[in-house]
């Protein structure tokens, strides 16, 4: 149990919850084999290396957004589903969902931390999260992301460098914000000392259409 904080002084923030990647390990796995799919079968349907699916699922790495954008295109469920989120009927209204500084669950990345925002709605129509950039290299990939959709994003704290596989680079200081084409490979890095902050929302276009990542 915590320790109170001495008299006159304010107690430090409670950690946020993360997300547990060998929870969502299983899930995917189940969510597989409930398809009837091999590894090697989702690898052709995702476009994603059979290495890399076998090694999520054991949780011992995590995906990035575009990973599972692949994946649950693939497997025909949403994001809900792997992170373990009972889906709201179709009949039912949607009640406002607020999230507290600091209250969003994180799911750790060595290159972004994804703060989870309005995590327990389930059925949103957009990817809303306020995530910590690490990366500060191209070389810290392994290739450019790319997702179906369109994205957003605002910068709240920092410096952040868009870069775009077609050569288009944006540098973005606080306050200000890109709208793009996630099907554009594209990374963001931190250009600054500290971690950049983003506010990032991201709408799904094509549940039907694969792209190769690895």
């Amino acid at each position: 149990m915590a320790k109170p904080a001495p008299a006159g002084e304010t107690a430090p923030p409670a950690p946020e919850p993360h997300i547990d990647h060998k929870s969502v390990g299983t899930r995917l796995r189940e969510a597989r084999k409930a398809r009837g799919l091999t590894l090697m079968q989702l690898s052709g349907l995702s476009g994603i290396a059979v290495s890399t699916i076998s090694k999520a699922e054991r949780g011992d790495i995590a995906l990035t957004y575009d990973k599972f954008a692949a994946l649950t295109h693939a497997l025909r469920i949403d994001l809900d589903t792997i992170f373990g989120r009972t889906k709201r009927g179709a009949a039912d209204p949607m009640k406002p969902a607020l999230t507290r500084s600091g209250k969003q669950m994180i799911y750790d990345t060595p290159n972004y931390a994804y703060g989870m925002i309005a995590n327990d709605l389930t059925g949103k129509r957009m990817v809303p999260v306020r995530a910590h950039i690490r990366a500060r290299r191209l070389a810290d990939f392994p290739d450019y992301i790319r997702h179906s959709g369109e994205e957003f994003v605002f910068l709240l704290k920092g410096e952040l460098e868009l870069r775009f596989e077609d050569g288009a680079v944006f540098r973005l200081e606080a306050g200000d914000s890109l709208y793009f084409d996630s099907g554009v490979g594209h990374v963001y890095l931190s250009a600054s000392e500290e971690e950049a902050e983003v506010l990032v929302c991201c709408v799904d276009a094509d549940h039907d259409r694969p792209h190769r990542v690895l």
